[in-house]
């Protein structure tokens, strides 16, 4: 893609429905916002409300209905699956509740994953992979195992997966749903450091305030739509934010 001044992603009026007749569900109904650079967005609100849907359209797995997902001003739903498949390798790193690593391989060997299909050259993939472990505090795990890991390490092992590529836009999708709640703010700190000290654009899909206090801006669906988007405003939000600005 061309050098892109304006929001990284954009929503226009975007509307998902499935099914048809009695069975149709409009699970986005008119959705509008923009991403840019270096922000780092919560997506929250309850099950059924829109933002695992948002998400898959945000990480090309989906199109919209009707209306328009500009991805670096350029229109997702006029790319077929194989230009999709191509810009989520190129643009998006995805972080996921499972960190869906290969179990019986390294640490350095997952984090090189995304560099192999790409085809990467061996060398390369291997100087990449230890410098987005390094980022991530791994460097002197690289060698162990997924299953010789903490939950800690192995959700710092899927980030450094998906930094390798020098994504666009970093998708979190419910990051410490596996995680007790010091691995949980530990994880998030460091989400925060990627932001704050590299600039990284971060998207994170949360229902929980002390995780979404890490972030800078809510957007909050309620029924298919954002029903808020800003900075936290809610009492417990608040007082989360002021209890992860101080750890």
């Amino acid at each position: 893609m061309s050098e892109h001044k304006g929001p990284v992603l954009a929503f226009r009026n975007v509307t998902k429905v499935y099914g048809h007749g009695d069975t149709e569900v409009r699970a986005l109904n008119g959705v509008d916002f923009e991403i840019w650079p270096g922000e780092f967005v919560a997506v929250m609100g309850a099950s059924g409300s829109g933002k695992s849907t948002t998400l898959n359209i945000l990480g090309c797995l989906d199109v919209p209905s009707s209306g328009t997902y500009d991805f670096m001003g350029v229109p997702v739903e006029t790319l077929d699956r194989k230009q999709r498949a191509l810009l989520r390798q190129n643009y998006l790193g995805f972080v996921f509740q499972g960190f869906n690593l290969l179990k019986r391989t390294t640490a350095q060997e997952n984090v090189e994953l995304p560099l192999v299909y790409r085809g990467t050259s061996a060398s390369e993939r291997h100087r990449l992979s230890k410098e987005a472990l390094g980022l991530v505090g791994l460097a002197e795990r690289m060698d162990h195992t997924s299953s010789e890991l903490s939950g800690g390490q192995q959700q710092r092992v899927a980030i450094a997966r998906a930094l390798v590529t020098s994504p666009a836009v970093m998708l979190a999708d419910e990051p410490t749903g596996n995680l007790d709640s010091q691995r949980t703010h530990e994880i998030m700190r460091l989400f925060r450091d990627l932001n704050e000290k590299r600039g990284i654009t971060i998207i994170l899909v949360t229902h929980e305030d002390d995780v979404a206090a890490y972030t800078k801006r809510h957007i909050r669906f309620k029924d298919g739509k954002i029903a808020y988007d800003g900075p936290p405003t809610t009492k417990a939000e608040l007082e989360a934010q002021m209890e992860a600005a101080q750890s």
